[in-house]
């Protein structure tokens, strides 16, 4: 595992920015790091990059304990802060230089992550010349000068222009080909674009880790319906695709398909046919920005 929180928890005095968190993520994944403002996403990367001490708990970061050996999670981890600090005033190429000095990484590595983040163009212009899209290039080229093999970004495309989202987008999913990353949002559009996995953080907990794939292309459909009367299940199980029926209450059904097939029509003809009316009709399956807003509105 690259990234391994254990029980994780951070008190600032009486209020508890982290309860007991605990998730792991392998190497090669793009993780998506979802919830609200004040949730305790930047707490917990900050932990990760060793800039907090969590209150108790445990977290491995690349094997190293983030406590016990700050200085190899630093050099193992690439970290871009949602306010991405530069110095306006200095050249692209002249503040890359600075940060390989600083990360003691060799000095091909400034070629290397200026032709990887697409910097080419503007190594020769200061960074308060840039876009941006390429100061948030700039940000991603330093993190990467020292090669580590986890890159952590809080909310990496805050401010930019729909081209410069996916200029950016197309950035990280290529970086993730052969690193683990993590990066905060509270844009859906980006997890879904970007990410293998998504976990979900709620008041300081964890309220859901899923996978992307498996949520976005799930065959299975959720249908909620009430008819006027009671129906036998041995009637609805006749509907094509059926996998499961459960009563949920008096004249309520809930019947999962094995289809992405819109079975509502079908539903609706069925009551017609048997002398029926439909009360109501409804999908249940969940879309990430519903899942999110189910387990965050309260």
């Amino acid at each position: 595992m690259s990234i391994q929180v254990q029980d994780i928890s951070k008190n600032y005095g009486a209020q508890k920015a982290l309860d007991s968190v605990n998730f792991e993520i392998k190497k090669g994944e793009i993780t998506g790091f979802l919830g609200p403002n004040g949730a305790g996403k930047s707490t917990l990367m900050k932990i990760l990059t060793t800039l907090l001490k969590p209150t108790s708990g445990k977290a491995i970061v690349t094997r190293f304990s983030v406590e016990d050996s700050p200085r190899d999670v630093q050099q193992n981890v690439g970290y871009l802060a949602e306010n991405n600090p530069l110095y306006p005033d200095m050249y692209v190429r002249e503040y890359l230089k600075l940060m390989a000095n600083l990360s003691k990484a060799p000095t091909h590595r400034i070629d290397d992550v200026i032709e990887m983040t697409g910097l080419t163009q503007e190594i020769s212009k200061k960074i308060k010349q840039l876009s941006k899209g390429y100061k948030q290039r700039v940000g991603l080229a330093a993190a990467l000068l020292h090669d580590p093999e986890v890159l952590i970004l809080d909310e990496p495309t805050t401010g930019l222009d729909p081209n410069q989202l996916r200029e950016i987008r197309s950035l990280i999913r290529s970086i993730g080909k052969d690193k683990t990353v993590l990066l905060s949002t509270h844009i859906m559009q980006e997890v879904e674009a970007m990410c293998d996995r998504v976990i979900i953080i709620n008041k300081g907990k964890i309220v859901a880790d899923r996978n992307l794939k498996e949520l976005t292309e799930a065959t299975d459909q959720l249908i909620e319906v009430e008819f006027d009367y009671r129906v036998e299940e041995v009637a609805l199980q006749k509907l094509p695709y059926v996998e499961s029926i459960k009563n949920t209450k008096g004249f309520v059904y809930e019947i999962t398909f094995k289809t992405s097939k819109d079975m509502r029509p079908a539903l609706f003809d069925f009551a017609h046919d048997n002398g029926l009316k439909t009360l109501q009709l409804k999908r249940k399956n969940l879309t990430l920005e519903q899942l999110f807003h189910e387990l965050t509105s309260n």
